[in-house]
């Protein structure tokens, strides 16, 4: 393992591309040796960049951490239940240093419908290794993750053809 300081980077905003950076970043880690974890919260889907990280790129362990459905409205028991589950598990795999970068997916999000704190979400990431590079995604991240993050870049929408009645095409946006 790299022994530089690893920082704790946030993708958040309304626009497209959130978890598409965050793979990005998975595709440059592997590709210098490094091992990954992704944890996906409030996502159950088999999504097709699943499938491809999976089938096709050794080093990286994923787990996903919701329901078939995103969450909408209020959350049902089951969302809460899974994203305290993955919070543990994230947590096991950011403690035991095994991973060069640890991207908690949608986490963001599972802070936001209080599935777990902002503050549950910085104790696990505090377990990690000082070379462990931490990316958290997804929309209203809030300002206990900001304040406590390296970067943070925020997605914002300008445009969108979803506004059009394009729905998510596959290989697209799922």
């Amino acid at each position: 393992m790299n022994e530089e300081k690893g920082y704790l980077q946030v993708y958040t905003g309304n626009g497209k591309g959130k978890t598409t950076a965050a793979l990005g970043l998975t595709l440059r880690a592997v590709g210098a040796g490094k091992k990954v974890f992704i944890a996906q919260f409030a996502k159950g889907q088999i999504y097709s960049e699943i499938k491809a990280i999976e089938g096709y790129l050794p080093g990286v362990t994923v787990r996903q951490y919701g329901l078939k459905c995103f969450i909408h409205g209020k959350p049902k028991q089951a969302d809460i239940d899974l994203a305290r589950q993955g919070l543990r598990e994230a947590a096991e795999a950011i403690a035991s240093h095994q991973y060069d970068v640890i991207i908690l997916d949608e986490a963001n999000i599972a802070v936001f419908y209080n599935l777990f704190t902002a503050q549950e979400l910085l104790e696990a990431i505090a377990l990690r290794q000082p070379s462990a590079e931490v990316v958290v995604t997804g929309r209203y991240a809030s300002d206990e993750i900001i304040a406590a993050a390296d970067l943070v870049t925020e997605m914002r929408e300008i445009k969108h053809y979803y506004q059009q009645g394009v729905m998510a095409r596959i290989g697209i946006e799922y």
